[in-house]
């Protein structure tokens, strides 16, 4: 491993500096699950590492009538056991227990899931799903962005020279709403999704239509996708088994996927049409449960 400048700032303010200052590549540190791999690997050569997991903001936990709130630096683990992500974001409690072991799970952190950008990022899909915004901080001031619009590529986000994730923002489920997030994956656990597929929908108030829908994929593009034409298509419908399974056939029009060791672009295809109705249709049965 190549040498590294390290820093520990208990603020945000220090931690922002620090990276915008920084003569070459520099990283921001919260578990540290894939940073610090690439760097023992030379995928990545950074000047400075900063810790964050000091800074108060990014270790708040929180959820009221705004929503939810959590710290870039929150681990996995305490997102999944917090009591309100159980009882308002199953999906995303769902998808947090799902990252690596449970030894992974209390290191990792959702903002390094986040901000590795990696497209199989399991934590990702149901962020989308929910409708999250994420807030991050920089030289020029705090701004707040669609969670959606951060990827630009593999490994790569619109963070800027010096941005920091500060906290990944949900709305509160509105009433007749239901999520859930299932991937597939070649063995039973610790391994990377093939495909994944988060969805959300809410029901109109007599709970007979689907009023408004959110997919979204992993692993099947360089980046997490909106499946826009699946959505588009079952708002305003009955959530039948018809329905339900164009939607997946919609889905997969949304995947752009490659040919690798884990399977080929055809196979994950047909993994988002499966998955698409299987998150559908449990989406659909939280949200009855719900009313």
């Amino acid at each position: 491993m190549h040498e590294f400048d390290f820093a520990a700032p208990d603020s945000l303010q220090q931690a922002v500096e620090l990276l915008g200052r920084a003569d070459g590549e520099a990283h921001a540190l919260a578990g540290g699950t894939d940073l610090i791999p690439q760097i023992k690997e030379n995928r990545r050569r950074p000047s400075l590492v900063v810790d964050i997991k000091k800074i108060p903001e990014l270790n708040v936990l929180s959820y009221d009538a705004a929503g939810l709130r959590i710290g870039a630096a929150v681990s996995c683990t305490r997102i999944a056991e917090f009591d309100a992500v159980k009882q308002h974001y199953p999906a995303l409690a769902e998808a947090c227990a799902l990252v690596g072991s449970y030894q992974i799970q209390n290191r990792a952190a959702l903002g390094g899931n986040i901000c590795n950008a990696a497209p199989s990022a399991d934590a990702v899909p149901p962020v989308l799903s929910y409708a999250g915004r994420l807030l991050l901080a920089g030289p020029n001031g705090q701004r707040e962005l669609a969670a959606e619009t951060f990827f630009t590529g593999p490994g790569q986000t619109v963070l800027a020279r010096g941005e920091v994730l500060v906290a990944i923002q949900l709305p509160p489920p509105p009433a007749n709403s239901g999520a859930a997030y299932l991937r597939f994956i070649p063995r039973e656990e610790m391994d990377i999704a093939v495909a994944g597929v988060g969805s959300f929908v809410q029901l109109s108030a007599d709970g007979q239509r689907c009023q408004q829908a959110r997919i979204s994929l992993a692993s099947v593009a360089p980046t997490p996708v909106r499946a826009d034409e699946a959505e588009a298509f079952v708002a305003g419908k009955p959530l039948d088994a018809a329905t339900i399974a164009e939607a997946g056939e919609l889905a997969a029009r949304a995947a752009r996927p490659i040919s690798d060791v884990r399977g080929s672009a055809a196979y994950r295809r047909e993994l988002v049409k499966v998955l698409t109705r299987r998150t559908l249709q449990t989406a659909l049965d939280r949200a009855r449960r719900s009313a």
